[in-house]
């Protein structure tokens, strides 16, 4: 689940029966471990959790990189530093920081052969700017004043005030206008048969249970030594598992109790990769117990984060003090708190929430007692939520864990709350002002709490509207201990990304992970630099 519902499952209500559809009908493996091509290196079978709801980067796929079908202006390496892609260059920018120009690659093509130009990359942001498109990242562009085309090659944007981090921002996916401008981007058939400049091309899709790549022959770095590879939709944690054991997979995303059963495995390799991804529970602000701040405030003391690290996540993760991890450097020291139940005890008492007989406590005849969804299938999240209901109740709140599908809890999510997932690298604008502004309560996965704070939206505005670090570090500061005296969310843990793949390849490697992962994180975000082992 993510912001922009691009990586959201749309088949785990039928986990049980997919996973014997797409069994049957993904690439078979010999069951030697040398994976679902039967050791071919050029062939890739890889086992995640869920797939896009739409591949056209119009409506937000891809928004952060690692597309295989487009490119952006730019792209990130291994270690996120900003690289040219489509751009020859990194952006010339003006002294006031409100004018960027690209200067484009000679001679790049689309997969249909027609060439690149710089209308393609103004008609890419003026639609997604355009509020008639239905992108819910769209206020990521909110300083964009206009873009515009100088000559074939070149792409100037002009903002409205200076934003440090734009730059990061022009890793969004380029789409051809002479297609997609004559579609309606909201329900044209591009969004499921995309045409880019990436390294593959989209060969087939069943929706609901796997994506085929192939190379494409006209990508302008170079054809891929993996000429194909397939995403095979398995939302279920532990058929992932299995199919991976039995060779019917290359490759795939595990949780940590699940990865750590390949350990031993020689033909295989784990990769542990570190992010920004953290699981919270969502407390909506129009409940009359989640709304209340005494409740939310007891529970953000009472949850034993380090226990969920170690219990649930097998170790494979970080204690969440807020939306930031520990060891990033807009991290607001001194956050860091421990659980204290007699904290959360004293709180309650004072707002008047009271014991009953029957151990929950309430107030005006409202007991404080809600429910929890989680999606089906994510044992993580699951635990997860077991562990913060067991929590809760040493506090007298009464918490109901209940699994459901994204389709269910979508509509419910207003009112219920939910165990999500969020997070987001380059700065840390991109990750917190669709999480907490006001602006975006409610706006589909933005703002999911529907939470407001004028001091927490006055911060969002400061660190995204100023170019002065030290500004933006206080502005930044301020906000998360601004949370912790009001949270809209109860952050539990930051979680480590953990892939198993056949050891079968050269150039395989992870980078630092948004909350998105499997589909365009992994070790296989750089598939198309992979060569076969000799």
């Amino acid at each position: 689940m993510t912001t922009t519902r691009r990586i959201r499952s749309s088949a785990v209500a039928a986990a049980v029966v997919m996973a014997g559809v797409a069994a049957c009908s993904a690439p078979g493996g010999s069951g030697d471990g040398k994976g679902g091509a039967g050791g071919a290196a050029d062939s890739v079978v890889i086992g995640v959790g869920s797939e896009p709801d739409t591949l056209s980067p119009l409506l937000g796929y891809g928004k952060d990189g690692n597309s295989k079908i487009f490119d952006g202006l730019l792209a990130r390496d291994a270690d996120l530093k900003l690289t040219p892609a489509l751009a020859v260059a990194l952006p010339e920018v003006t002294e006031d920081g409100l004018t960027y120009t690209y200067t484009l690659r000679d001679g790049v093509e689309f997969s249909d052969g027609e060439p690149l130009t710089a209308e393609d990359v103004v008609f890419t942001y003026r639609t997604v700017l355009d509020e008639k498109t239905n992108n819910t990242a769209r206020s990521e562009l909110d300083a964009v004043e206009e873009v515009r085309a100088s000559g074939d090659r070149k792409v100037v944007f002009t903002l409205k005030y200076p934003y440090a981090p734009f730059a990061g921002r022009t890793v969004l996916p380029v789409v051809p206008e002479h297609i997609a401008g004559e579609q309606d981007p909201n329900a044209g058939s591009f969004n499921t048969e995309p045409v880019g400049t990436g390294p593959y091309v989209l060969s087939a899709w069943s929706k609901g249970e796997k994506l085929t790549f192939k190379a494409n022959p006209r990508y302008w770095g170079g054809a891929p030594k993996v000429r194909t590879f397939t995403m095979a939709v398995i939302a279920d944690d532990n058929v992932r598992a299995t199919r991976l054991r039995s060779g019917d997979l290359d490759g795939a995303v595990l949780p940590p109790n699940l990865a750590a059963t390949f350990k031993k495995d020689g033909s295989r390799k784990t990769y542990d990769a570190k992010s920004y991804d953290f699981r919270t529970v969502t407390l909506p602000s129009a409940g009359e117990v989640t709304g209340d701040r005494a409740i939310r405030q007891a529970l953000d003391a009472v949850v034993d984060r380090e226990a969920m690290v170690d219990k649930v996540l097998d170790g494979a993760g970080r204690p969440a003090y807020g939306p930031l991890p520990v060891d990033d450097p807009w991290f607001a020291r001194g956050i860091e708190r421990d659980p204290d139940l007699g904290r959360a005890q004293r709180i309650l008492d004072a707002a008047g929430w009271k014991a009953g007989e029957d151990g929950v406590r309430a107030k005006g005849g409202e007991r404080a007692a809600f429910t929890l969804l989680h999606p089906s299938g994510d044992k993580v999240r699951q635990d997860l939520a077991l562990a913060y209901a067991s929590d809760a109740k040493k506090a007298g709140i009464a918490v109901t864990v209940e699994s459901a599908t994204w389709e269910v809890i979508e509509p419910r999510m207003k009112d219920d709350a939910v165990l999500a997932g969020f997070g987001s690298t380059g700065d840390p604008d991109f990750g917190l002002y669709t999480l907490l502004h006001s602006s975006l309560a409610g706006d589909g996965f933005n703002n999911m709490a529907r939470y407001r704070d004028a001091t927490v939206d006055k911060a969002l505005d400061t660190g995204r509207r100023s170019s002065d670090t030290a500004t933006r570090q206080d502005a930044y500061t301020t906000l998360q201990r601004a949370l912790v005296k009001n949270p809209g969310y109860t952050f539990l843990t930051h979680i480590d990304h953990l892939y198993v793949l056949a050891d079968r390849w050269d150039g395989p490697t992870t980078q630092l992970e948004p909350h998105e992962h499997g589909f365009a994180s992994g070790p296989w975000w750089n598939i198309e630099d992979w060569q076969p082992k000799k």
